[in-house]
């Protein structure tokens, strides 16, 4: 593990950017970035529109590690390289940002109230090519759709004995529980979610950190005795659905707690921008998120 990075993630102000949708994420991601599905063919012309759009963010002068402390990588954008360089390298050495990847393979169907992730057959050798190109730590995630405790037991034993999968391999996982934003019963899963989080935690040996990736609680600090936990070394919020001033206003509200957003960075951005007015609108979405960061 660099202990640099680690000295960042876990003390460093600032934010994580989510650049890591996939998938069936990734349609939906271009067309708010002003490209429709009928400018391109196939999944290889999708991942070369939404890489160039990866590039033109990480590589804007705007975006670097004053104010980003990391960035979740899909797997295809770690294994790409911007600007000469292999993407994670050059998030760290051009920009002092630190490289995390996506992991999960999406989502099961829904039972017990959430999803919980796909098998992931081929982990241990995709972390064996992470830890090689210099990612830091890792993302996975699960939705939680209602306070049904089975369910969540299930969803939080299946985030912690992958995370142990991760940290065997060397690097800091980041467990993601989302509790759904439309949830009937929002307030009650997180209640529940805490408690076994906490459970959990607690049986932690003490050389074993990880990062936690939640929505915004309901209750303003309700999950601070997470950020305080030995064992958690940042939690880090979704946005989750919410538009970016709504996102923020959630954040500054949840000491301890920084962004780690994904449409509400994008939000404002598009391919039909100059240079000067993406850089400008990028700047302004940065800033915005860093400053409710570190609220």
């Amino acid at each position: 593990m660099n202990q640099e990075q680690l000295d960042k993630v876990s003390k460093g102000k600032g934010f994580i950017a989510a650049l890591d949708q996939s998938g069936g994420s990734t349609p939906k991601a271009l067309k708010l970035y002003g490209i429709e599905e009928s400018a391109y063919q196939g999944d290889a012309e999708m991942f070369d529109l939404v890489h160039a759009m990866r590039s033109r963010i990480v590589t804007s002068p705007a975006f670097d590690g004053r104010r980003v402390l990391g960035a979740i990588l899909f797997e295809a954008t770690m294994d790409r390289q911007i600007d000469g360089l292999d993407a994670a390298a050059y998030l760290w050495q051009r920009k002092q940002v630190v490289p995390f990847l996506k992991v999960d393979k999406g989502l099961a169907a829904e039972a017990d109230g959430v999803q919980l992730m796909k098998p992931m057959p081929e982990l241990d050798g995709l972390l064996a090519r992470a830890a090689a190109k210099g990612i830091f730590g890792t993302k996975m995630r699960s939705v939680v759709n209602a306070a049904n405790e089975k369910g969540i037991a299930a969803v939080l034993d299946q985030q912690f004995a992958v995370g142990q999968q991760i940290l065997n391999a060397g690097l800091v996982p980041i467990l993601e529980p989302e509790v759904s934003i439309g949830a009937a019963d929002k307030q009650q899963a997180e209640v529940v979610l805490k408690k076994g989080f906490l459970e959990r935690l607690n049986a932690l040996p003490a050389a074993s950190k990880v990062m936690l990736k939640l929505t915004l609680p309901t209750v303003d600090g309700y999950y601070s005795e997470l950020v305080a936990h030995p064992q958690v070394v940042r939690v880090v919020a979704l946005s989750g659905g919410y538009e970016r001033d709504d996102a923020n206003a959630r954040l500054a509200r949840n000491p301890g707690i920084i962004a780690s957003f994904s449409r509400a960075l994008t939000e404002g951005l598009s391919a039909q921008q100059s240079d000067a007015a993406f850089n400008s609108a990028l700047d302004t979405a940065i800033e915005s998120i860093y400053r409710a960061s570190i609220t």
